[in-house]
C-alpha cells in the first residue's frame, strides 16, 4: 500500500522507492521535473543528457542520482548509458524517453540533414534506448516504458521532422506494448499540448505575445507546465497503472478534444454559447 510522509517540506509517496529510473533529456525543462518527481518518490533516478553540465547541476540536487552523458542518436552511447546504470545503480525498472528537438518548420526549408537529426533523436533515439533496457526486463519479467510523445504526433501543429517521428513514437509504442506485455512489461505514451518550458524562449523573444495567443485555443484556458505532464508521466509509471499498456494519454487541456475555437464561431448565434475565450485557470 501507498505511503505518504514529507521530504524537503513536501509530502511524497513511495510509490517507486528503490526502483531504478532512467530520463534521457533530463538536463532541463520536462526532463529536468521527472527526474526531481521521481527522486521525490524514493527513485535512484539516472539523470541522462546530452549536455553533461546540465545533468550535473540536476543530479548533485537530488538524492541517490548519478548524472550520464548519452547521444541517444547513438546506439554505442545508449548501450553505454545503460550498462553505467546497472552498474552504479541497479537494472533499470522504469525508462521515460523524453529527450527530444524541434528545430526544422516547414518541408521546403527543412534540409536533408535537419530531418536525419530530429528523426534520429525523436524517434530512433526512443527505440534505440527501448531495445538497451529490453533485455533485463524481459529476464526479470518487469519493467516499464514511457514515451513523451506529443500532439504533433495526433494532428497537425507544424514541425514536419518532429511530428513524423512522434507519431512514429506512437506507433512504436504500440508494437512494444503488444509484443512484449507478455513478459510483464508495460508500454505507454503521454502526447504533451504546448507546455511552458525554456525551449520557448526564443520564440518569445521573437514574438513576446505568442504564448497569450495559443492560450486560446486549449478549451481549459492555460498553457501546460512540467507538472502536469510529470503527473501523467508518474502515474503510467507506477502500480496504479498496473493494466494500462499501449495507450497515448493526450496531456494537451482539451486541445484534441475538439477545435473550441471554431466551434465558437459557429456556434456564435446560439442562445447558449461558449464561455469568453481563455476563460479558466491562468497560466
Amino acid at each position: 500500500m501507498e505511503t505518504r510522509r514529507i521530504r524537503g517540506g513536501v509530502e511524497v509517496s513511495d510509490r517507486f522507492d528503490g526502483a531504478v529510473v532512467v530520463v534521457t533529456g533530463a538536463g532541463k525543462g520536462i526532463g529536468e521535473t521527472l527526474a526531481r518527481r521521481f527522486a521525490a518518490e524514493g527513485a535512484k533516478v539516472a539523470v541522462a543528457d546530452i549536455d553533461s553540465n546540465a545533468a550535473e547541476a540536476v543530479a548533485t540536487s537530488l538524492h541517490g542520482a548519478v548524472a550520464l552523458e548519452v547521444d541517444v542518436s547513438s546506439g554505442s552511447s545508449v548501450e553505454h548509458l545503460v550498462g553505467e546504470v546497472a552498474s552504479r545503480l541497479g537494472p533499470v525498472d522504469v525508462l521515460v524517453n523524453n529527450a527530444a528537438i524541434a528545430e526544422a518548420d516547414g518541408a521546403l526549408v527543412t534540409d536533408e540533414t535537419q530531418w536525419d537529426r530530429e528523426i534520429a533523436v525523436d524517434l530512433k533515439g526512443p527505440f534505440l534506448s527501448a531495445r538497451a533496457v529490453l533485455p533485463s526486463m524481459i529476464d526479470r519479467r518487469a519493467g516499464v516504458i514511457v514515451n513523451i510523445a506529443s500532439v504533433n504526433g495526433l494532428g497537425y501543429f507544424g514541425l514536419e521532422a518532429y511530428s513524423a517521428a512522434k507519431a512514429g513514437l506512437i506507433s512504436l509504442t504500440r508494437a512494444l506494448a503488444t509484443r512484449y506485455g507478455p513478459y510483464g512489461i508495460r508500454v505507454n505514451a503521454v502526447a504533451p499540448g504546448s507546455v511552458v518550458t525554456p525551449a520557448w524562449d526564443k520564440s518569445i523573444a521573437v514574438d513576446p505575445d505568442i504564448l497569450e495567443r495559443l492560450r486560446k485555443w486549449y478549451p481549459l484556458g492555460r498553457m501546460g507546465t512540467p507538472d502536469d505532464v510529470a503527473d501523467a508521466v508518474l502515474f503510467l509509471a507506477s502500480e496504479q497503472a498496473a493494466w494500462i499498456t499501449g495507450v497515448v494519454l493526450p496531456v494537451d487541456g482539451g486541445l484534441t478534444a475538439g477545435n473550441g475555437v471554431m466551434t465558437r464561431e459557429l456556434l456564435s448565434r446560439t442562445k447558449e454559447p461558449f464561455a469568453p475565450l481563455g476563460g479558466g485557470e491562468q497560466s
